[in-house]
């Protein structure tokens, strides 16, 4: 878990909410690099719990060694994600994000082998087709953030038969992207490109970042961990 933070909740819940406000992609990478030296503290006072539920969930089912697996994180922010995986038992990181600031971050704590910025939703992915035993992108995937037309991409990086691990919130201001991105995720596998391996929905997933995020008069929202596994052309 993230260091405890010298700011409160409701200073937390509102940069947050500045965030979710926001819809020009230059302007939420400006917020990013802003927000990176201050990201672990703030998202320690919200209990987001979604960096080690996915690796958890990722390091439970995968098959191998987890030490010789190579790890795709996507919108890897300041690395709380590898830091998970790495506990899990997983060395071996790439790590992607839109923000330079957020990317030094990461840099700093030595886990990953490669970091580049890439424009998520926006750019092709830097890496060759079926490259990674494990993709994950968590926390990005959200109203306001990064677009559903990221999850085939995330999809070919992945090698036949690795993993990929998703996050998504279950609050009520991101349901109708959560729907289109299970839509998506559904397609995909009538389509035979992959198949579910995990679902798990979490109540207690982080604080409600403002009262309306509140769900049956608790102060928690909920979330969901996806994991999938690609098909090979066997199969």
């Amino acid at each position: 878990m993230a260091a405890s933070s010298n700011r409160n909740l409701a200073q937390v819940q509102r940069r947050v909410a500045e965030l979710h406000h926001g819809t020009d992609p230059e302007q939420q990478l400006c917020f990013y690099d802003g927000w990176a030296p201050e990201y672990e503290q703030d998202v320690g006072v919200l209990e987001y719990q979604a960096p080690r539920l996915a690796a958890a969930c990722l390091a439970s089912a995968f098959q191998g060694p987890l030490e010789d697996a190579l790890v795709l994180d996507v919108a890897c922010g300041t690395g709380l994600v590898a830091q998970e995986l790495q506990a899990t038992g997983f060395h071996r990181f790439h790590g992607l994000d839109g923000s330079q600031e957020m990317l030094a971050c990461a840099g700093k704590k030595g886990l990953y082998q490669e970091l580049k910025r890439c424009l998520l939703g926006q750019e092709v992915l830097p890496a060759p087709e079926g490259c990674y035993d494990a993709v994950l992108i968590v926390g990005a995937l959200s109203e306001g953030q990064v677009p559903i037309s990221i999850v085939p991409e995330l999809l070919r990086v992945t090698k036949p038969g690795g993993y990929l691990c998703l996050t998504t919130r279950d609050n009520q201001t991101n349901l109708r992207y959560k729907t289109e991105l299970q839509q998506l995720m559904d397609e995909l596998e009538q389509r035979g490109l992959w198949e579910k391996v995990v679902v798990q929905e979490v109540e207690k997933w982080e604080r409600a970042t403002s009262g309306q995020e509140s769900t049956q008069g608790l102060d928690y929202i909920s979330g969901v961990v996806y994991l999938y596994r690609k098909k090979r052309r066997s199969e």
